[in-house]
């Protein structure tokens, strides 16, 4: 196999414990073998989540000292915005505290009691806060996604018979919304085919039904893309990525995953009448809207690195 050089170097370190193979037991005992439970010291290798554990480069680390820590105007939510507009494509962005703020929003602004919401799976948070707003979540993913041990590419589609099957019994009026997971976390980061995203979207078109993606992983689903389906080999990250997102209506986003950060996220719509109802919404769980969101030094972190990873260079190393 070919392991290309990694494109970085490492300027620091973090001392970590290795306890005995018999702490470790009596540790996981002591937790009732609950991972959550376990105190961080005690871990060596943590391979709980990758939420929140990427070491940021020195770009961003130089870029916080230089943070606008302006309450409202900030220079450095201008930046994001255009970045985020370039890379994919959507009109408005509303800045939230983490992908969950996201998606909180997105459940009160988009959700009429006894509407349905459909998905490839889903998130824990992201389905409390749809049925907490009164929706029923409905699974259509493809049934491959339930099967570990079958080695085949794009188990995280949409089942486009079961999401016809939804519109033809439910009526495209009762739907709120298509949640397209991209990649799908609760089968393991399984990641949805182009084609796929292209299908749900011209079935959705037809009915007046609106997609919005969870988009934490989506630079990785776009680098499955590039490896695994055919006419997208010689396609860059960055131009797949923004693909992809032409076939949606909005997105949530967690930054701590794919945009290597520790903290933050964003709600994204083109919706106009959404996204001024949002900005209102967003005050009372987040802050005022744009700037008041996030620390001055966090926001500076966002644009240094939203660019890079729809560098082949950089998941490349994967």
């Amino acid at each position: 196999m070919n392991y290309p050089a990694e494109p970085f170097r490492i300027k620091s370190v973090e001392t970590v414990s290795m306890i005995s193979r018999d702490e470790r037991i009596q540790k996981m005992q002591e937790a009732g073998y609950n991972t959550f439970l376990l105190n961080s010291k005690d871990i060596y290798i943590d391979l709980l989540t990758d939420s929140g554990t990427n070491a940021m480069s020195d770009k961003q680390w130089a870029g916080m000292m230089i943070g606008d820590e302006a309450y409202a105007g900030s220079e450095n939510f201008y930046h994001l915005e255009r970045t985020v507009q370039e890379l994919f494509g959507f009109k408005h962005i509303v800045p939230t505290h983490q992908g969950r703020g996201a998606e909180n929003l997105l459940s009160q602004l988009a959700i009429k009691p006894g509407q349905y919401v459909a998905g490839n799976m889903y998130f824990t948070t992201t389905r409390y806060h749809q049925e907490k707003n009164g929706a029923t979540f409905v699974d259509i993913v493809r049934d491959e996604a339930h099967d570990a041990g079958l080695n085949i590419a794009f188990k995280g589609d949409i089942d486009l018979k079961k999401l016809q099957k939804l519109i033809d019994e439910k009526g495209a009026e009762n739907i709120a919304y298509i949640c397209l997971a991209v990649t799908v976390n609760l089968a393991g980061g399984q990641p949805v085919s182009m084609a796929n995203m292209r299908a749900v979207r011209e079935l959705t078109q037809a009915h007046g039904i609106k997609v919005f993606y969870d988009a934490t992983r989506c630079v990785e689903n776009a680098y499955f893309i590039k490896e695994q389906e055919k006419g997208f080999e010689n396609k860059s990250i960055k131009e797949i990525v923004h693909e992809m997102f032409s076939y949606a209506d909005g997105c949530t986003m967690s930054g701590k995953k794919d945009c290597l950060v520790n903290i933050g996220g964003f709600l994204c719509m083109n919706d106009d009448e959404m996204f001024s109802a949002a900005k209102e919404l967003v005050v009372v769980y987040e802050g005022c809207h744009p700037t008041a969101v996030w620390p001055g030094a966090t926001w500076k972190q966002w644009p240094l690195v939203c660019v890079n990873p729809c560098s082949l260079s950089t998941l490349s190393t994967v």
